[in-house]
């Protein structure tokens, strides 16, 4: 195994940490680009596109899992938390696409997956080796079952994906004998983090990829981990769901995990260079998020709030402002996300269609003008829609066969991205790939090449976006609300910038302070109509503003 490199030319610090206003581009590698044919995206593919995302204007790049792993669950089911999968790449391709981006400007974060291990990894295939009380099964959860025989789960808990939450081992002969808990896939069972040796395995982990220059880690599941001890059953007829952070669980958002999130706080502050933690939580609302980013805790969570307000200006309004006050209360930023590789992507959501397409722009230039930080799912800079048409036979996903074939699961926000040409694998590939998912024959509309030379494209938004929010928009300025009446959203970010977007079904004229002859129109995400003493900002339409002088 290679030493890691020395990454000395990491982004330097810039005396605001990076990560309280930064934009973090979601790269899902396995579609992301192939650089040799086999279908699927690696490292080597997403470092020769490097430049492309630091000509977009983001800050950093989040990696999906590129460790060894069965794909059971697209690799969220890790065999070796310290290597690279073959079909992903090497080590050294790891340290190069680092450095790579490093001397570009861009920050990697990676993911990390402490809630569970693969069935294939090494401690979980001693575990099933072992017998019942072997300290080798301390690691996971274990139990026996209830009734005569122990015939039934320990108790009545659901998968996220489907189906019973437990799966019962037998012996080479066919004994069976105890259960162990997958809140997820049975490939990927649950550590069981009242094990000293859990601890000090992901302690390790997160030294080693620092050792190697990450600058952050995307925590998954983090509000998972730590269960109630005493494993209750749920209530009759309540169903597991990742998404849905309304609903107490015993298995999720319970106290301990704040320890383990205090201690890799420590881990992390030893290095130098300002690396962050980064929360997948979906709990309850803004104040039990706000819990994960006290200040020795975690540095940012997901705001997955904003991600289901959906299109509503009161739901829209009433989310930014409790988490700008849950999240100021901790001294932490606000982060702002509208898609990403486990739900719907939001141009479908919007509506499908050019309805849809209409209010994605026009949620980007909201999202990305609001205090805090933003993350972009790969694709939404292009405008992709969800693929809803999937053949039955490509889907992947294991919710589709663990719900009965009955929910389609998340491949289509995940189909390979367009990068160019006319006909699959548009660039993805090489000439004659065959992705992993098949990508549609319109695909080639939406491809970079194709938006690149068009101003009105959605990538030209996008990068007109991100330029203008470095140069145009301070930072530390607090956001102002002003009544522009029913289906409108506006605010002012100090005395320099207003950003307006027309939630509502009508086109609406935008009042004082935000009057045509006092201010000019920065970026739009679509027409807008400049009257003598208003703007008329038509249905779907997000606008942004600076003095007519500026």
């Amino acid at each position: 195994m290679p030493n890691p490199p020395d990454h000395g030319n990491a982004p330097p610090a810039t005396g605001r940490e990076w990560w309280r206003d930064a934009v973090i581009y979601q790269v899902y590698v396995r579609s992301f680009a192939d650089s040799d044919g086999d279908g699927e995206g690696d490292l080597r593919g997403v470092r020769s596109r490097l430049p492309e995302l630091a000509a977009l204007g983001v800050d950093a790049v989040w990696l999906t899992p590129f460790y060894v792993s069965p794909l059971a669950d697209g690799g969220y089911d890790v065999a070796d938390y310290r290597d690279v999968d073959p079909r992903f790449g090497t080590l050294a391709d790891f340290d190069d696409l680092t450095q790579r981006a490093h001397e570009l400007g861009l920050r990697i974060i990676i993911d990390v997956v402490p809630n569970h291990t693969s069935s294939a990894h090494a401690w979980f295939r001693e575990a099933v080796a072992a017998a019942p009380g072997d300290p080798a099964r301390s690691r996971y959860v274990f139990r026996t079952g209830r009734g005569p025989g122990g015939d039934r789960p320990p108790n009545n808990w659901r998968s996220i994906f489907g189906g019973p939450a437990w799966t019962r081992l037998k012996r080479p002969d066919g004994t069976p004998e105890e259960w162990y808990l997958h809140l997820f896939d049975p490939e990927q069972p649950d550590l069981d983090w009242t094990s000293p040796d859990v601890h000090a395995e992901f302690d390790d982990v997160l030294r080693f990829w620092l050792d190697r220059g990450v600058d952050g880690f995307r925590i998954d599941v983090a509000h998972g981990m730590v269960k109630d001890p005493a494993l209750p059953d749920l209530p009759e007829g309540q169903k597991a769901d990742l998404l849905d952070g309304s609903v107490e669980l015993p298995y999720f958002d319970q106290d301990g995990v704040h320890d383990i999130y205090r201690r890799w706080n420590a881990i992390v502050a030893s290095y130098p260079g300002e690396r962050a933690l980064v929360a997948e939580a979906w709990v309850e609302d803004a104040p039990r998020v706000a819990r994960y980013l006290r200040p020795d805790e975690l540095h940012q969570a997901f705001n997955f709030q904003f991600l289901t307000a959906g299109w509503d200006p009161a739901v829209l309004r009433r989310v930014v402002d409790d988490s700008l006050a849950a999240n100021g209360a901790v001294g932490a930023p606000t982060t702002w996300v509208l898609s990403n590789h486990d739900v719907t992507r939001h141009p479908t959501r919007f509506g499908a269609g050019e309805r849809g397409l209409r209010r994605a722009r026009a949620a980007a230039l909201l999202a990305l003008a609001l205090p805090g930080s933003a993350y972009l799912y790969q694709g939404e800079e292009l405008g992709l829609p969800e693929v809803t048409d999937l053949p039955e036979d490509a889907l992947q996903d294991p919710t589709w066969e663990r719900s009965g074939r009955t929910e389609r699961g998340r491949d289509g926000c995940r189909v390979p991205l367009p990068w160019e040409g006319g006909e699959e694998p548009y660039g993805f590939g090489p000439p004659g790939t065959r992705p992993w998912l098949p990508m549609p024959p319109e695909w080639g509309r939406y491809s970079r090449e194709a938006q690149r030379g068009d101003p009105d494209s959605t990538l030209a938004l996008y990068t007109s976006a991100l330029g203008h929010r470095r140069a145009s928009i301070d930072p530390a300025a607090d956001l102002a609300w002003i009544d522009a009446g029913a289906g409108v959203l506006a605010f002012t970010r100090g005395d320099g910038f207003a950003c307006a977007v027309n939630l509502g079904g009508e086109p609406a004229e935008l009042p004082a302070p935000l009057p045509a002859p006092r201010t000019r129109v920065l970026l739009a995400s679509g027409p807008v109509r400049e009257g003598a003493q208003a703007l008329v900002l038509p249905p779907d339409t997000a606008v942004w503003l600076v003095p007519a002088e500026s």
